[in-house]
């Protein structure tokens, strides 16, 4: 052996030790890597070690000024530019992060941890569409089955039904192909069916507990099912082994705003945003949070910094209005109307942009340009909307069919007998926050938020089925017995035990889509109390056609949909008056406003609560408050948004027509 050839072998097995070491003890590793260049003074290899040791030892910075000279020499590298941007990346410097990752892959396009690397920092700069294209590309590099890389390009190109059609088949040869696995979850997750999703990444997590980009897909989609308890679960061994990786704090912030933790979110938001600062979407979740404790004057300085980092971000020009208590200057309508004459902006920050604008417009007198403003939104909103009109009405109808006095004769003293929820049900925008805020500052109640227990539980109850079908829920509901029906109200106790932070006795539910499940909750849940916030047909409605909703309210973007779904809820309503009388509490808003103590007595007897003098102070209760009328809530009771949709009642005719009778008969019975 000669001694170049001895000296090469030492130098791998050295290196090789090393990196080793890097996952282990960072700080052994940069001893090692010290010692070889005091052996080999500029060796790149060493050199690159000693960088990435001494980033994971939180010295970033240091590392690269090491290897500005080794790209220097070595632009053609592809290692030392995933370095470079892993250390960017830590350093919050999200733009370099990003080209220094992008000419990594570049130059090397089977490097996965580059593409994982360039999804987070993608995804932090607000660039979704990019961030899922890296993604994509990081699962091409993880394999090299032909027909995976395949299946991996048509998810590039977001070619789903190709990229399914390539994977099913290729599953039942090979069922345990993690990486297979993963990537038919991102084609189910893509397409809106998180539970297959779920499912198939528990699969896969089950086969490879360590595989990391699984769990934190898992950790998504858990999220977005509403599994927050089930989501916080999985990030903990991820933010174990990575506590410094944004993405993870991200979820783990919005995860435990799910929870109510809102203090617990907006330590990790700042955190993040403290090395990441030029991250939009971080400063409009910070916004959001702030919103929700209350904390408006920081909140308007977080969705102002997303639009001084892009002024293209229409949800941030949305929440500023969504605030209902910030009005727009001169300058804010001339730049929300430069960003919609760009033919560049995504659909989405253009309706955003266009419900903001309408609520400059409003504010400002022209009911007119404002109504214009809000309907643009409304039908490009609309447009990506899956909902159909008939399917609530169907619902509505089947309900009543199966939900007769003899129904719940037969089944009396079923379901769980616990007290414990107080359902506050109906329409958006028709005075549930109102209700729930009095009802919170009773000193036996405690507020949550809209929790989406029961709606899931339907899903879960109704099966699988095709959209265009009817499904078998709320019929099969006529074939579970009694220990079934309790069992389903103690269930929905448990996954709401999480909300609850103060040991109060009661604890209001505030989804008001929840009114289409009234058969249901009276079933499993025997005494729990439900009240119908209601309001005048064309206050209400009109004002949720001007209200862009993160989630969910699909008829609210048209205004016959509008009237449709009113009627439907107003019927449905009616039925169960009359099959179970005195089941539901009605509080009328405009009633509300106009004598609130007598209102508020008469809630709270329903309610089984005596009265209490601070309820009357609702205005002064700090609690954390998730819907659009949060700020609303925070002050006394007022009158002058009571009529404003009058000014806008010349384009409101398709509205009028939906509602038929109900126009004149909502407030009845």
């Amino acid at each position: 052996m000669t001694d170049d050839t001895a000296t090469t072998g030492t130098l791998a097995t050295a290196l090789t030790h090393g990196r080793r070491l890097l996952g282990q003890d960072p700080a052994l590793a940069e001893a090692q890597a010290r010692e070889i260049l005091t052996a080999l003074p500029g060796q790149p290899e060493a050199i690159l070690l000693l960088a990435a040791a001494l980033r994971r030892q939180g010295r970033a910075e240091a590392g690269l000024v090491l290897l500005e000279a080794v790209i220097r020499a070595l632009p053609d590298w592809p290692l030392v530019h995933l370095e470079a941007g892993l250390a960017f990346a830590d350093l919050g410097i999200g733009r370099a992060a990003i080209a220094a990752l992008s000419k990594a892959v570049t130059l090397d396009g089977r490097l996965s941890m580059a593409w994982d690397a360039l999804t987070d920092q993608l995804q932090l700069a607000g660039d979704e569409a990019g961030a899922a294209r890296a993604r994509a590309e990081q699962i091409k590099a993880s394999v090299s089955d032909p027909e995976l890389m395949q299946a991996a390009t048509a998810l590039i190109a977001n070619d789903l039904p190709v990229a399914e059609r390539i994977l099913k088949p290729y599953l039942n040869r090979h069922p345990t192909h993690v990486a297979a696995i993963r990537m038919l979850a991102e084609v189910a997750a893509r397409l809106g069916r998180n539970e297959d999703a779920q499912a198939l990444l528990e699969r896969c997590l089950d086969l490879a507990p360590g595989f990391a980009e699984a769990r934190y897909n898992h950790a998504t989609v858990l999220y977005r099912l509403t599994r927050a308890q089930e989501a916080l679960a999985e990030l903990e061994p991820l933010m174990a082994s990575n506590p410094r990786h944004a993405g993870y704090r991200n979820l783990k912030a919005a995860v435990l705003g799910r929870l109510g933790d809102y203090d617990g979110a907006i330590a990790l938001y700042e955190g993040v945003l403290a090395e990441h600062p030029n991250q939009p979407k971080g400063w409009m979740s910070l916004g959001h949070s702030y919103k929700t404790v209350g904390r408006q004057a920081d909140s308007v300085a977080a969705y102002r910094k997303t639009l001084d980092l892009a002024p293209q971000f229409g949800e941030a020009w949305w929440s500023l209005a969504n605030l209902k208590t910030v009005k727009f200057s001169d300058e804010d309508v001339a730049a929300m109307r430069a960003q919609l004459a760009r033919a560049d902006i995504a659909d989405e920050d253009r309706f955003h942009l266009h419900y903001a604008l309408g609520k400059a417009l409003e504010d400002a007198g022209e009911p007119a340009a404002a109504f214009e403003s809000y309907a643009a939104g409304a039908a490009l909103r609309r447009a990506g909307i899956d909902y159909e009109a008939e399917h609530t009405t169907a619902h509505a109808r089947r309900s009543m069919a199966v939900f007769t006095p003899a129904f719940f004769a037969e089944r009396r003293g079923w379901g769980c007998p616990a007290p414990d929820p107080i359902f506050i049900v109906g329409l958006p925008r028709a005075g549930s926050t109102l209700i729930e805020q009095i009802l919170a500052s009773h000193s036996l109640v405690e507020g949550t938020m809209e929790l989406p227990d029961i709606i899931a539980m339907a899903r879960r109850l109704g099966g699988r089925h095709r959209r265009e079908s009817d499904g078998s829920y709320p019929e099969m509901l006529t074939g579970i017995d009694a220990a079934e029906a309790r069992a389903l109200g103690e269930e929905y106790l448990e996954r709401t035990r999480v909300q609850r932070k103060t040991g109060r006795p009661f604890f209001i539910d505030k989804m008001p889509n929840n009114f289409a499940h009234v058969g249901l909750i009276r079933l499993i849940l025997p005494n729990a109390k439900i009240i119908d916030a209601r309001r005048h047909p064309l206050g209400c409605c009109f004002s949720a056609f001007k209200q862009h909703f993160a989630r969910g309210q699909g008829f609210s973007y048209d205004l016959t949909d509008l009237g449709r779904y009113y009627a439907d809820y107003v019927a449905l309503m009616a039925h169960f008056d009359a099959v179970q009388p005195g089941a539901v509490h009605r509080t009328i808003y405009e009633r509300m406003i106009a004598d609130p103590e007598g209102e508020v007595r008469a809630l709270l007897a329903y309610c089984g609560l005596d009265f209490e003098p601070g309820v009357m102070k609702f205005h002064e209760n700090d609690r954390a408050v998730r819907t659009a009328s949060s700020e609303q809530v925070r002050r006394p009771i007022f009158t002058e948004g009571l009529d404003q949709w009058r000014a806008y009642e010349p384009w409101l005719g398709p509205l009028k027509t939906a509602l038929g009778p109900v126009l004149e008969t909502w407030d009845q019975g």
